[in-house]
């Protein structure tokens, strides 16, 4: 028997409508296509809308609107977001709108709602209620467990490749029995499938899922139960999907299950910022929809209210070059703006500096650093811009970093708790067993291990049978014991004691708070201070339940800081953001598009990489510098570089060159904003150190012709005293001649050693 829905309207008595006084001017403010978008409540709705064009808005009136004409009640609606932040953004608008906070609401992460469903109906895949959630840490360390028993070479086979694979089949909504032989290939020695079903069954004794999991479990609760997929399909009367165009397929599959009874979906996304395929998003998804859903009406929202004319031309016509895709062109009732600008510069140091420079310029005319943003390709991009804001003193802060739960510290306590609230829980179990020191060790581990596998138990129980037997020598018998009667304590206690009050007892008697105080590690102080931090964390929930819940589901990185400072960041963490000013450095062939996505996906990673670099134009308000470079420095190899390809598809009337000739080591020319035929997709652009020509104006200096192809065997052309220019350092005068080296007083770099060739006359 499964347990009945929680979605009595008795429990909800403020569910049955919005107040007349709210039912008006829903649709006021709102242009033509946005007002047709909120107003058609009935049947399957596409809701295209391009960057910047208010689709939360949209979505939130929608919402809105339905409660209020009392088509549902909140607890009949599921509306769907990617992120925390989205849905409790949302949630705060809904409360704006409607005048106050609405309770029953299905409003979540696909994660979150998933495991709401999951926990009612667990038991029909072979579950307990209280399963646990387990993080990609803990995936990893049980797929070691079952290499090591299988006696398959890790080193070869990686447990972190197994885990991304037995992901990418979740996502794909693939549980062991599905996958084909082809999808495996011959990884884990061809294995794969036989592991990914023994990581399932482990999974079941240990009482715990992992992220994929949550939906593919419900997938297959709703394929071997239709009374309870009848009940869900019967219950949501509207489903709104916010992001529809990164769903992947388990994703899609549940929606399209749930969808099937009234079929009033309204999906709201842009196939033209699909950027995740690399986590398993489907941009087909969005692009099939009006035939998943016969009938269903498109609705384009293109009016954009962020952006400068000159931006939104730039990024149309960018993404025009994209085959796969519904289309739509963005326009704007703004100001043109500046015109984009598009820069080429010697080096990643150089991009730093002339970056860093503008970014001083701005703060001179009171631009908040807030509002502007540094966004690359690479992650290792941002170390040159980070140095030079140091040296500088301008303030920034790097978004994407370690997540506060993720710290190791955080970590341990964490899996004390969940030892606590679940003892089956092996994973948490093996991590605190002997942290700190506790005279438990790898031979006492390994003997639990090794009967836990034969009697098919958890790693607590086989503990406690264990310490009743003369297995364990005295020494190690006794300390496990202490342990597992510490645990059988800290449960008993939390059955009374406050979470808050429990946690630090807990942290206290199991000698982790003295571990980091006795510590010389110069990030013990840190440590001890993040400790005191989750004992904060724990009050905003009302039982470790939930909090350990929340743990598992909250993977936002918010920066709470409300001091004035840069942004730095990846193009995939800016989604969703938008800045007055925004800078976009490193647009070189083989870092973007990235290499990587053009050998493993072809002319789909190729346009997924168009889609990014749209995604990166589109968050520009007001400025939007874009630049390349001659010469980029990555992993400590130096490169030859060669402009983007995507440059040469930018509209000239909107765009602004500030160097005048760059020509592509193959004979591809740049002068005055014209290139050449672009290499293919498949196609690694090939010549020379990258340049052959460089031209560019120092501060009021003439126009100067470097040519590194012509170089010059030796410093025989120049003698001292003779005043030269370089490149990279500027103008200054010989001091010392050696060979092809030539020692230069700088003006403003100081004294360099260079090499002749690279050296100018002036």
């Amino acid at each position: 028997m499964t347990e009945p829905l929680d979605y009595d309207p008795l429990d909800h008595p403020h569910s049955g409508g919005i107040q007349k006084q709210h039912q008006i001017d829903f649709l006021t403010g709102l242009n033509e296509e946005q007002g047709q978008a909120v107003a058609a409540i009935d049947g399957p709705v596409l809701v295209l809308a391009g960057a910047g064009t208010g689709k939360t808005r949209v979505l939130t009136t929608r919402l809105a609107h339905i409660l209020s004409k009392g088509r549902a009640s909140p607890y009949q609606v599921l509306a769907v977001t990617f992120t925390n932040k989205a849905a409790r953004e949302m949630k705060r608008r809904l409360a704006n709108l409607i005048g106050r906070a609405v309770d029953g609401l299905w409003l979540g992460t696909f994660h979150s709602l998933g495991v709401r469903i999951l926990r009612k109906h667990a038991e029909l895949v072979g579950l307990k209620t209280n399963f646990t959630i387990l993080d990609s840490d803990d995936q990893i360390r049980l797929l070691k467990q079952i290499l090591k028993a299988q006696n398959i070479d890790d080193k070869r086979w990686p447990a972190r490749v197994l885990t991304n694979a037995i992901q990418r089949w979740k996502d794909k909504g693939l549980p062991p029995e599905k996958v084909g032989s082809g999808e495996a290939g011959e990884l884990a020695d061809g294995r794969a499938i036989e592991i990914y079903a023994q990581y399932q069954d482990r999974l079941q004794i240990l009482n715990a899922v992992d992220f994929g999991d949550l939906l593919l479990h419900c997938l297959t609760i709703f394929n071997r139960s239709p009374e309870v997929l009848t009940k869900y399909q019967n219950l949501f009367r509207f489903i709104l999907v916010d992001e529809y165009q990164d769903t992947n397929v388990s994703q899609y599959l549940w929606l399209r299950l749930l969808a099937q009874k009234h079929r009033n979906i309204c999906c709201v996304g842009d196939d033209d910022q699909s950027i995740y395929g690399w986590r398993g998003a489907e941009v087909g998804n969005i692009l099939k929809f009006e035939t998943d859903f016969s009938g269903a009406k498109v609705i384009r929202l293109e009016q954009n209210y962020r952006s400068t004319s000159h931006i939104l031309g730039t990024a149309s016509e960018l993404i025009t070059n994209n085959k796969s895709r519904l289309g739509k062109t963005l326009w704007t009732e703004a100001k043109h703006g500046e015109k984009v600008k598009i820069q080429g510069l010697w080096d990643g140091e150089e991009e730093a500096r002339s970056i860093a420079d503008e970014v001083e310029a701005l703060q001179r005319k009171k631009h908040h650093l807030n509002e502007i943003a540094i966004l690359v390709r690479a992650g290792f991009q941002t170390r040159e811009f980070e140095e030079r804001f140091i040296t500088l003193g301008v303030p920034y802060r790097v978004i994407g970093g370690p997540r506060f739960y993720e710290r190791e510290e955080i970590r341990d306590a964490i899996a004390y708790l969940r030892v606590i609230n679940m003892q089956d829980d092996d994973l948490a179990f093996e991590r605190i067993v002997n942290k700190p020191a506790r005279g438990i060790g790898t031979a006492t581990v390994q003997a639990v291990h090794s009967l836990a596998r034969h009697l098919k138990v958890s790693l607590y129980l086989a503990s406690t049978k264990l310490v009743e037997s003369d297995e364990l020598k005295p020494s190690s018998r006794n300390a496990l014991r202490r342990f597992i009667d510490n645990i059988d304590r800290w449960r008993a206690m939390a059955e009374n004691l406050p979470h808050i009050e429990l946690t630090e007892i807990v942290l206290d008697e199991s000698g982790y708070t003295e571990f980091w105080k006795n510590s010389k590690k110069p990030e013990a102080p840190g440590k001890l201070e993040n400790l005191k931090e989750l004992i904060a964390a724990l009050e905003d929930y009302d039982s470790l339940a939930n909090f350990l819940e929340h743990v598992s589901l909250v993977m936002d990185n918010s920066d709470n800081s409300e001091d004035d400072m840069v942004n730095l960041m990846t193009l995939h963490s800016a989604k969703g953001l938008e800045f007055d000013s925004v800078f976009l450095p490193g647009w070189e062939e083989g870092l973007f598009p990235h290499q990587r996505s053009l050998d493993q996906d072809g002319l789909a990673g190729l346009e997924e990489e168009r889609r990014l670099a749209y995604v990166g134009i589109t968050r520009a308000k007001k400025n939007l510098w874009i630049s390349f470079t001659a010469n980029r420095r990555i992993h400590n190899q130096w490169h030859s570089a060669i402009p983007s390809r995507f440059i040469k598809e930018l509209p000239q009337e909107h765009i602004e060159m500030e160097c005048e000739k760059v020509q592509y080591g193959n004979g591809l020319d740049m002068a005055d904003n014209s290139v050449g035929s672009r290499p293919s997709v498949n196609e690694t652009p090939s010549g020379g150190p990258g340049w052959l020509r460089f031209q560019k104006r120092g501060p009021g200096l003439p126009l100067i012709d470097v040519d590194v192809n012509n170089k010059q065997e030796s410093s025989d052309n120049f003698s001292k005293g003779d005043r030269c220019f370089h490149q990279k350092f500027g103008m200054g005068i010989i001091s010392d001649l050696e060979g092809d080296h030539l020692t230069i007083e700088f003006d403003r770099a100081g004294t360099k050693k260079v090499i002749a060739a690279f050296v100018k006359k002036h």
